[in-house]
C-alpha cells in the first residue's frame, strides 16, 4: 500500500475525495465544487497514485468505494471539518439563520420537548427548521456517526453505562451526552378495567402479571426493561401484543382490556384522559432517565451549541409535567 509524501501531497485532493465520496458521483461533486468533471476526474486519478488505490470504481452510474475509500473517508471529512471551523469558525445568529436540524426521538418525548422547542423557534429563529425522525433503537450511536441526525433524544441506559465506563477507564469516545429529565412508567388501562376499580394496594405483581400486556417496542421486539424487572423477580408478564408507537398503545389500550406501560408524563398528552387511568407500578424499576445524545465532531458547532441549548430549555419548562 503507498504512502504519499505528506510534504510534497496536494491536500486540496482530500477535498475533492471528500465530496465524491458524499456524492457517489463525479458530475455532482464537479457541481458542487465549481469545478469540471475533467478537472474531478484528474484530482482523483492524482490522489489514486498517490495512494496506491483505485479509491472508487463506476456500478452503473454510481460509483463504488473501495475499502480503502470506506476506511480512510471518515478521518479525512473530520480533519478537513477541523480545518474548517479552525480557518473560518462558524457564527450561528439563529434570528437570521436559515438551518434545519434532525432530532431521533420517540413520540412520548416528543410529546414533552417539541412544543417548547416550536415556541423557541417561533419567537427566536423563524429560519430555523426541525426534522423529527423515528428512534428505532435504544443504541443510536450508529445514527448519530453516519449523520443520519445531529441529535438523538431519549433513554439510553445501555449506552450511558457504556460511555460511563469509558470515561473511567480514561478511554476517547466520539459521543457526549446532556441529562434532560427523569421519567416515571406507569401501567396504564382503559377507565372501566376490571383492575381499575381496585385499590391501589390489591394492584399487585401477581394481578399485573396474569393480564394480557401491550409492549412499546422501538425494534420489535417482545422483551423490554419491564421484562427485565419482572426477570429479576423470577415473574414473566404475557405480551400479546407489540407496537412501536407510545400513542399508538395509548389508543389501543382505551379500547381493549390490554394493559400497558407508559411514561406517566405521556398519559395527559394522549388525549385520551376521560378513557384511560395509570397505576404505579407494584415493583420496582431502575430509573428511567431521559438524555440528549450527539457525536463529538457537532461540539465545537455554535449552530449545534445553538440546538443542544433550546433542547435543555425546552426540558425545563415540559409541556407535559
Amino acid at each position: 500500500m503507498a504512502s504519499p509524501n505528506f510534504r510534497t501531497f496536494d491536500l486540496n485532493l482530500l477535498r475533492i475525495f471528500d465530496e465524491v465520496m458524499a456524492e457517489r458521483s463525479l458530475t455532482r461533486a464537479a457541481h458542487n465544487l465549481a469545478l469540471t468533471q475533467p478537472a474531478v476526474s484528474n484530482a482523483l486519478r492524482r490522489l489514486r497514485e498517490a495512494l496506491g488505490d483505485e479509491l472508487v470504481r463506476r456500478q452503473g452510474s454510481a460509483m463504488e468505494p473501495t475499502p480503502r475509500a470506506l476506511a480512510l473517508w471518515p478521518d479525512v471529512r473530520e480533519a478537513l471539518r477541523r480545518l474548517q471551523v479552525a480557518l473560518a469558525p462558524e457564527v450561528f445568529d439563529p434570528a437570521h439563520t436559515q438551518a434545519t436540524f434532525v432530532l431521533a426521538m420517540a413520540d412520548a418525548t416528543a410529546a414533552v420537548l417539541v412544543p417548547g422547542l416550536v415556541r423557541i423557534l417561533e419567537t427566536e429563529a423563524p429560519g430555523v427548521q426541525l426534522r423529527m425522525v423515528p428512534l428505532a433503537t435504544r443504541d443510536p450511536r450508529k445514527l448519530l456517526a453516519d449523520e443520519m441526525a445531529d441529535m438523538a433524544v431519549g433513554h439510553f441506559p445501555a449506552v450511558m453505562a457504556d460511555l460511563t465506563a469509558r470515561q473511567q477507564a480514561g478511554e476517547a469516545d466520539s459521543y457526549d451526552h446532556r441529562r434532560l429529565y427523569d421519567g416515571e412508567y406507569v401501567c396504564v388501562m382503559r377507565r372501566d378495567h376490571p383492575l381499575a376499580a381496585l385499590p391501589e394496594a390489591d394492584f399487585t405483581t401477581d394481578r399485573f402479571c396474569e393480564s394480557r400486556h401491550m409492549l412499546v417496542s422501538f425494534s420489535g421486539r417482545p422483551y423490554g426493561f419491564i421484562d427485565e424487572a419482572l426477570a429479576l423477580l423470577g415473574r414473566k408478564r404475557r405480551v400479546v401484543l407489540t407496537v412501536n408507537q407510545f400513542f399508538t398503545a395509548g389508543r389501543v389500550v382505551a379500547h381493549s382490556d390490554m394493559l400497558t406501560v407508559l411514561p406517566r408524563h405521556f398519559v395527559g398528552a394522549t388525549g385520551l384522559a376521560d378513557r384511560i387511568v395509570w397505576r404505579p407500578l407494584p415493583f420496582a424499576v431502575p430509573s428511567v432517565h431521559v438524555d440528549a445524545l450527539w457525536h463529538r465532531r457537532l461540539q465545537p458547532s455554535s449552530a449545534h451549541a445553538w440546538l443542544r441549548q433550546s433542547i435543555v430549555r425546552a426540558a425545563e419548562r415540559p409541556e407535559f409535567g
